[in-house]
């Protein structure tokens, strides 16, 4: 990593469905009958999209819903601030490296903003927007940065998924810098870049693409805009890991006789899945 000038490390959570096996410490998936666990990596990337590998991972089952359907243990939100925790103390040790924590709408949480302020930001974090939120004088967040003048545009291929074929998208880029006010504190804020890309153009039939991205970053103009938008655009990879560990690594027919057993295969088949995919990488 120390020998890039920036690394995008990459955090998501995938399920691992061992349903109809008997593992010792398994817990429920989306739906409560389903057993098996859970994996959230952070996988090191470049802008390029070069695999680095795996520097840190969450492994958890989850504990049955209690009769009032909450669900005791930690909160799982968790991980993602703790995650943030273990990308800025990788990133205490590599000046050099600019480390960006790049996270899907999940990962949408004041509460990780907070302590990335409060650590003075070691690390960038760039996140895909899931709330509207208020704002201070009044309105909402993504009205305010849609009613802004455009920085300009940007144009890239997107890849085929979920059926579609591979496409040019044209995308419109806003961006608007305000403080969040963060609750449970003395009146301090949390200052953001909320940064919208709308495509247009779109083809009939095609869903437009259209991205709201929050970060610690301030977005000076057009160049600035579009590195952030090519940065999001690498969380893809992440998903390309987990495709690599289940189908390329089949983790899910393992047959171990506890959560403990698995979690010690799956670090061993997280550096394995990595490596494979840069070795795909290389040969694609």
């Amino acid at each position: 990593m120390a020998q890039h000038p920036v690394v995008l490390c990459l955090q998501d959570t995938t399920e691992l469905d061992f349903n109809g096996q008997e593992i010792e410490g398994l817990g429920p998936l989306s739906y409560e009958a389903q057993r098996g666990m859970y994996l959230h990596p952070t996988y090191a990337v470049t802008p390029e999209r070069e695999p680095l590998g795996v520097i840190d991972a969450w492994m958890w089952a989850r504990e049955a819903k209690a009769a009032d359907g909450s669900r005791p243990g930690i909160s799982e939100s968790t991980r993602w601030i703790e995650g943030y925790e273990r990308v800025a103390e990788t990133a205490a040790g590599m000046p050099q490296t600019r480390l960006v924590y790049v996270a899907d709408r999940e990962a949408d949480i004041v509460g990780l903003m907070q302590r990335a302020q409060a650590l003075g930001t070691p690390a960038d974090w760039l996140i895909r927007a899931k709330h509207n939120r208020c704002l201070p004088q009044g309105g909402k967040l993504w009205a305010a940065t849609l009613a802004e003048s455009p920085l300009g545009e940007i144009e890239f291929t997107l890849a085929s998924r979920h059926g579609q074929p591979k496409r040019i998208v044209r995308q419109q880029l806003r961006s608007h810098a305000v403080d969040l006010p963060a609750p449970d504190t003395d009146g301090r804020h949390v200052s953001v870049t909320c940064l919208i890309a709308t495509e247009i153009g779109a083809p009939a039939g095609c869903k437009p693409v259209e991205w709201r991205l929050l970060t610690n970053r301030k977005v000076a103009g057009l160049e600035a805009a579009v590195e952030l938008i090519d940065w999001y655009r690498c969380r893809w990879e992440i998903e390309t890991l987990f495709h690599v560990l289940k189908n390329g690594c089949r983790v899910e027919a393992l047959q171990l006789g506890s959560q403990s057993k698995l979690e010690l295969a799956l670090a061993v088949y997280r550096v394995l899945s990595a490596t494979l995919h840069e070795i795909a990488e290389a040969v694609w």
